[in-house]
This record gives structure tokens, C-alpha cells and sequence, in this order.
């Protein structure tokens, strides 16, 4: 068997376990002689077998857990005794800190020595995979009918490799009646990717924009970010150039999800901003993949780009991928009473050239 088929099968057993986490099911990690198996809270029907509850390192922190002899390792997840009135509503509130204030009662807890460091953190990077809180219920044994895999396997997930051209069209839109939309889909993730080539291709580099879905914004006209106006300054400026490509990533909430994305939201109407809701939910600042649209640019035929962005990081993602990005063009946007602190935070803490 070759390296790349023992790649994609690690592959696919990760989006299998994500599939099933998703639905409600364990799924048990496997390393070396140890043996997890953990059901992610926030798709729990019950608690019936939990034995433990696993949770994030930073939501630990928050919890005062990390103080604690058998916690001491703060880079690692912490594994706490469980309660003994645990029920689905108590394990919520432990999984999810924008229920803080509304179950402001919580503990004291204490936390257990992790037995087998890499499935626990692997647990949780599944759970940031599968858009869920990173927080388990801990089940003993494997139980029925098990997903199984180990920490390689998640490592190893990838859905970028098996992304394939599925669908085109022609599209007029209303920025310019001369589109093609190009729908992508990969075997591994159930997310399906578009991209929309506007004007006709000639030899020079196209103007492209790298749009991060973001439904309370583009579709229901939010205020409290610059994704709507974002999109449609950018579609303008597309449609200006000789032509160029919207690529359209399904990566809601920076990569977090929609529901995450509604809880990070949550939070910062408690006071916290887009950056410190993120790490207090257990997500990286910036969870997005940029080399899925390297990919779809590599699918089209396309090498070199004017990149239509603000964020640096899209400049580096397509650069580490080997696309050429010629030029950076800014995109500005007005704020609003609304977006003004999240569009400050861009800039003083992600680096944005707003």
C-alpha cells in the first residue's frame, strides 16, 4: 500500500469519526495500548455510562481547573471527576461558556490525571473539526458498534486533496451578467465550495477575493461585521477588472461554524471580543484554511492572482500553497456603530490593514 492510500485512509476514518460525532455517536481513540472513547457533549442524547468529562485546555482555564495537581500540564485538555448531579443540562454548562452567566453556579470540580495525552488532544482538535464545543462526556470501554481510529488518523486529516471540480453554469449575477459558477466538492467534507468567474479570461492575473461565507452578514444584512458590504464592494471590483473570480469558502465564523460563531457573538455582548471569544470557546483565533482555495484556484487553471484582501494571512495561506499573489488590493469598507470594535479588533489583534 502506498503512502498516499494509507494517508487517505486515515483521511477518511477522521471524517468518519467527525460524521459521527456529529450525529450524536462515540467514537473510541485507540494509542498505543489505551483506549478512549468519548461522546461529544453538545450532541449527547443522555449521560448514562459518562465515567469522566474531557474539556479544552483554555475552557479548563476558565473553570480554574489548570491550578490543579493532575492539570498541571496547561497545553494539554483536562479530564475532570464526574459530578455527581450531572445531567445534559449541567455537562451544556460546563461545555459551553456562553452559558457562564445564566449557570454562574458550576463546581468545584476536580480534575484527574490524563492517562493518554495524544487521544485526548486529538478528541478535542475532532471536535473543532466537527464544528462542535470541544468537550466530551467520557464513556468506559468502547461500547457498541465503535468508530475507531487513532490521534494519526486525525492528524492526518485533509480534505483539500480529494477536492474535485462537480458542477458548472452559467450565472449572470447582478454585478455582471457575464459569470460562471463553479461548484467544488471533496469526498472527505460535507462542505461544498463555490467559486464564481466573472468577465472574460484573458492572459493577465485575475482580481480575486477570498470570501468567507458568513450568513448572518451576506444573507441577512448583520451589522455587527463587514461581510455583506465586503462582498458586494468586492464583486463590484471584480467586475471592474478585466475579470477575475469570487471564490466562496465554507468556513462560517472564521472556520468555527455557524452555531459556534452565534455563541462567540454570545460573548461578546458579555464583553469580550471576537478574538477572546474564540480561545474561550476552545477555537483558534483564525480556524480557516486558505490552502482549499489554493486548491480550487489550481483546479481552474489559474497561478498568479491580484488578491483582493485586507488579511495578510490570505496573502501567506495562497503563497504557502505556490500561487503567486502579484498584488494586494485593499478593500474598504465603512464602519457602523455597529462593527466598529470588531473592525479595531481586526486590525489591532489579527493584523488586518483596514
Amino acid at each position: 500500500m502506498s503512502g498516499a492510500d494509507i494517508a487517505s485512509g486515515n483521511s477518511r476514518r477522521a471524517a468518519v469519526a467527525i460524521d459521527a460525532l456529529r450525529r450524536g455517536w462515540p467514537v473510541t481513540l485507540t494509542h498505543m495500548d489505551s483506549v478512549l472513547t468519548v461522546l461529544a457533549i453538545e450532541t449527547a442524547q443522555d449521560i448514562s455510562g459518562a465515567q469522566a468529562i474531557l474539556l479544552s485546555a483554555s475552557r479548563a482555564a476558565t473553570l480554574k481547573l489548570t491550578n490543579q495537581r493532575a492539570a498541571a500540564d496547561t497545553a494539554l485538555p483536562v479530564m475532570i471527576k464526574t459530578p455527581s448531579d450531572l445531567d445534559l443540562t449541567l455537562a451544556l454548562a460546563l461545555a459551553d461558556p456562553s452559558l457562564d452567566l445564566l449557570y454562574p453556579m458550576k463546581g468545584p470540580f476536580a480534575a484527574q490525571a490524563l492517562g493518554d495525552g495524544p487521544s485526548a488532544s486529538a478528541a478535542i482538535e475532532l471536535a473543532r473539526l466537527a464544528g462542535l464545543l470541544p468537550a466530551f462526556l467520557v464513556l468506559d470501554g468502547v461500547g457498541d458498534a465503535p468508530v475507531l481510529l487513532s490521534p494519526q488518523d486525525v492528524a492526518a486529516f485533509d480534505d483539500n486533496g480529494a477536492l474535485r471540480i462537480a458542477a458548472r453554469a452559467r450565472l449572470p449575477v447582478a454585478a455582471n451578467a457575464d459569470a460562471e459558477i463553479v461548484a467544488f466538492r471533496t469526498a472527505v467534507d460535507a462542505s461544498d465550495h463555490v467559486a464564481l468567474l466573472i468577465g472574460k479570461r484573458d492572459s493577465s492575473p485575475p482580481v480575486v477575493r477570498l470570501h468567507s461565507e458568513c450568513l448572518t452578514g451576506d444573507v441577512l444584512g448583520s451589522l455587527k461585521c463587514d461581510c455583506g458590504p465586503q462582498l458586494h464592494e468586492a464583486l463590484r471590483q471584480i467586475s471592474d477588472a478585466s475579470w477575475g473570480i469570487l471564490l466562496y469558502l465554507r468556513q462560517e465564523g472564521r472556520g468555527i461554524g455557524l452555531i459556534n460563531k452565534l455563541r462567540a457573538y454570545a460573548l461578546q455582548d458579555q464583553g469580550f471580543d471576537t478574538v477572546d471569544a474564540n480561545t474561550r470557546l476552545g477555537f483558534a483565533i483564525d480556524a480557516r484554511d486558505f490552502s482549499v482555495a489554493a486548491r480550487m484556484l489550481e483546479l481552474l487553471g489559474v497561478k498568479q492572482v491580484r488578491l483582493l484582501t485586507n488579511n495578510p494571512e490570505k496573502v501567506r495561506g495562497l503563497q504557502s500553497a505556490d500561487i503567486i499573489v502579484e498584488e494586494r488590493l485593499p478593500l474598504k469598507i465603512a464602519e457602523n456603530p455597529h462593527n466598529a470594535d470588531y473592525l479595531a479588533t481586526k486590525k489591532s489583534r489579527t493584523g488586518h490593514a483596514l
